[in-house]
């Protein structure tokens, strides 16, 4: 994808094409809370979700696996994207995915919520312990 040139004037209609985006509101893989990034600045949303979309144009993986891809990243505890995780386990199903598969990848994707017991627990202990070394009047 060749980057515009910014000092070009824009469309005469004011907006630039966004067929990318167009594309992805035609087949529902739109998220209505990316409305007002669109509005603002239609041109770099459209080569953000140009570049988000590269995994489904290059062929180079099968669409099941993107999917399951897609499933446990809004599945994830710095996501949780409810209805992308619906949409993808459809997806992933529409391609040949099996509940097994997607339950793995669920399962899968809560170990990256463990990472906040990970870093938690230890320090926890540490606190309680530096606690325990301190006269009774500081506690």
């Amino acid at each position: 994808m060749s980057m515009p040139d910014p000092s070009a004037p824009a469309p005469a209609a004011g907006r630039p094409p966004t067929p990318v985006v167009d594309r992805m509101r035609a087949q529902g893989a739109w998220n209505p809370l990316w409305d007002g990034l669109r509005d603002m600045d239609p041109a770099w949303t459209e080569q953000f979700m140009a570049m988000a979309m590269q995994p489904w144009t290059s062929g180079v993986l099968e669409p099941k696996f993107i999917e399951l891809l897609c499933i446990a990243v809004d599945a994830s505890a710095t996501h949780m994207y409810g209805p992308g995780v619906q949409r993808h386990i459809r997806g992933a199903l529409d391609h040949g995915a099996t509940p097994e598969e997607i339950l793995t990848v669920l399962k899968l994707t809560t170990l990256v919520g463990v990472h906040a017991c990970n870093i938690g627990v230890p320090l926890l202990v540490e606190e309680l312990a530096a606690r325990e070394k301190r006269p009774d009047d500081v506690n």
